[in-house]
């Protein structure tokens, strides 16, 4: 069956929340989806609940269940959902989340105004701790980009500009095989790697005002590491590994007017990093050393090609020092940068 949009879900131990996630999905306004469910080898009864949405709702039919051979995690995960998706348009939704029940219609009636190669929806914030529960609205303005490197502009001159989330966006499926773009294997900043490369590779781009995703932050979440009570270092090196790539293709796009821009956000993002371990210092086992920290600073560019910037030089020297300096003074940097800033 041809399908115009489909719902990629992948499902790992989440048989608290799944009801929630699958009835979203399920009760879309707009009717030729396919519900693609990625079973990611759980131990509880998640994709026995799936399967009973399968056997019993109305559009049961259209849910389609593709097993992986072991667990791999969020990034295999999404790789695989993107191999096997039948859709034109692609959009992912998280287990434990939820979509408003007009999502898809509206971001796909955009697409097909706009020729969109991706549509962006707002989202709520919604934060369950401790009994307590604290909603937080993110609104994009509206916003339609046609132009060659425009919408990679506007996202790099703003650290905070686009959501950080893999999920709450419609693309044309077809962006991904033609760019060879996927997600990396890892699990923390999973989102991250990948979305701060994607403006690379779209030009037709539509941002929406209404809010087409709840995004649910929970105890024990993989992207909730404050959170957490323990953190594998294993995870967090991966991590920078996956976005050591990230570095890396920064240097295959130096040719492009927005490149100083770029390089400062992938920079900050290793800032925020490294903010991050120190703040987290006393859950990470192993610890890292001052060194290491002080690595995840070091820029894909020499001391020469970041003079040469066509612009925010001072912010990206300041970024490559904190890279090249002793590991102690970069370390005493980042810490002060960061307390200044309020991350640690």
């Amino acid at each position: 069956m041809n399908y115009k949009v489909t719902i990629g879900i992948p499902v790992y131990n989440v048989e608290k929340f799944i009801h929630l996630s699958m009835d979203s999905a399920l009760n879309q306004t707009f009717q030729s989806i396919e519900f693609l469910v990625l079973d990611d080898c759980g131990t509880d009864s998640s994709m026995d609940i799936v399967r009973e949405y399968q056997k019993n709702h109305p559009r049961g039919k259209d849910i389609h269940i593709v097993r992986q051979p072991r667990n791999g995690g969020l990034g295999r995960a999404r790789n695989r959902i993107i191999e096997e998706a039948q859709g034109t348009y692609l959009y992912h939704l998280d287990a434990d989340d939820a979509i408003a029940l007009n999502t898809i219609e509206l971001l796909y009636q955009n697409a097909i105004k706009n020729d969109a190669d991706i549509v962006f929806g707002s989202f709520e914030k919604i934060e369950v701790f401790d009994e307590s529960v604290k909603k937080i609205q993110i609104c994009y303005p509206f916003m339609v980009f046609r132009e060659e490197n425009k919408f990679a502009d506007r996202v790099y001159s703003e650290y905070g500009f686009l959501q950080a989330s893999t999920c709450n966006f419609l693309i044309k499926k077809e962006i991904y095989f033609k760019h060879n773009l996927r997600h990396k294997p890892v699990n923390y900043w999973e989102d991250f790697s990948f979305t701060i490369d994607l403006p690379v590779y779209v030009n037709r781009v539509v941002l929406l005002p209404d809010v087409t995703y709840f995004y649910y932050c929970r105890y024990g979440s993989l992207s909730n590491y404050s959170k957490r009570n323990s953190i594998d270092k294993e995870e967090i090196l991966k991590t920078i590994d996956a976005m050591r790539q990230v570095k890396q293709i920064s240097r295959q796009i130096k040719s492009k007017p927005y490149f100083h821009k770029r390089m400062y956000k992938v920079m900050m993002t290793h800032f925020y990093i490294a903010c991050s371990i120190i703040r987290s210092s006393n859950k990470i086992a192993p610890s890292f050393t001052k060194r290491e920290i002080r690595d995840i600073m070091r820029s894909p560019l020499s001391f020469g090609e970041t003079l040469s910037l066509k612009g925010w030089k001072l912010r990206n020297i300041a970024l490559y020092l904190l890279g090249v300096l002793p590991p102690l003074i970069s370390y005493l940097l980042i810490y002060i940068l960061g307390k200044s800033r309020k991350l640690i």
